[in-house]
């Protein structure tokens, strides 16, 4: 149960950064415990945690602002463990560094600098960017679908979430339609069967001027764009049902072939271009 100074001092807080909310930062107090406040951090531009939407505690003593609250982060988010208290200089675990002046806005606006950072302390973790940013673009998802605590305290947030979450998902059923219709993975195939993707033809008339190496990888590379070709080709030219499918699986067997042959002819092209110039 918070004490009457407390309570004053979160109130007048809570009106303050409703007033001044800092940059990135979303935060209000619990309906039935004003000594419990969640908090959104919106992950900065330019960071690994970009588009990411963080959901976290802080959990305050009677004694505040005369002591520090605990922190901690909900949403899987790659710097810190989840429900975890996070040894920071305004937490909990360095009562002997806090500042009764330092506030609500204070206190976030250091856990962003912190997680921002790669510093380590109690309750960080460390993993690469990639898997940072994997959980930025997951966690409007996860805060909507796998956190309670989150869609009972930010109903107009969780509204919002569903809708880009729907729309996202709009936009990637159109892409892979699209993908589909212009023959798996997004090859275009003209009316004369050739891939409006492909590659720009490699010239073979200077072959003679090329060591033995160089003239075996660009005749396998070659041969690598004549097999696209034809199984682009195979794909544009087959009819629906089951004699399309074996069309297709023939022209892939075709282009494997294909470049199966190429590869053993610019070997041996290089093998005997290798020998006329020792020769």
């Amino acid at each position: 149960m918070a004490s009457r100074q407390s309570q004053r001092r979160l109130t007048k807080e809570y009106k303050a950064i409703q007033l001044t909310p800092p940059p990135y930062i979303t935060a209000k107090p619990n309906d039935e415990n004003v000594l419990e406040w969640h908090y959104i951090i919106t992950g900065p531009p330019n960071t690994p945690f970009e588009h990411g939407q963080y959901h976290g505690l802080l959990r305050f003593p009677q004694e505040y602002p005369f002591k520090p609250p605990s922190i901690s982060m909900i949403t899987p988010n790659g710097r810190f463990a989840c429900n975890t208290r996070l040894c920071l200089s305004m937490s909990d675990y360095h009562p002997d560094t806090w500042n009764p002046a330092w506030s609500v806005a204070t206190i976030l606006t250091g856990l962003l600098s912190f997680m921002t950072g790669d510093e380590s302390t109690t309750g960080s973790i460390t993993t690469s960017e990639n898997v940072k940013r994997k959980l930025a673009r997951d966690s409007k998802k996860w805060n909507v679908r796998e956190n309670p605590r989150f869609v009972k305290q930010f109903p107009d947030v969780v509204k919002q979430n569903k809708e880009e979450i729907a729309r996202a998902e709009q936009e990637q059923e159109a892409e892979r339609q699209r993908q589909l219709a212009n023959g798996d993975g997004g090859v275009g195939v003209g009316a004369n069967g050739a891939s409006a993707g492909a590659e720009k033809a490699i010239d073979l008339s200077q072959l003679d001027k090329l060591d033995p190496e160089d003239r075996a990888r660009l005749l396998i590379e070659h041969e690598r764009q004549l097999s696209v070709v034809n199984k682009a080709g195979a794909k544009g030219t087959v009819g629906g049902g089951a004699a399309g499918t074996g069309g297709a699986g023939g022209g892939g067997s075709f282009g494997s072939l294909t470049a199966l042959v190429g590869i053993l002819v610019a070997a041996l092209f290089a093998a005997y271009f290798g020998i006329m110039k020792t020769g």
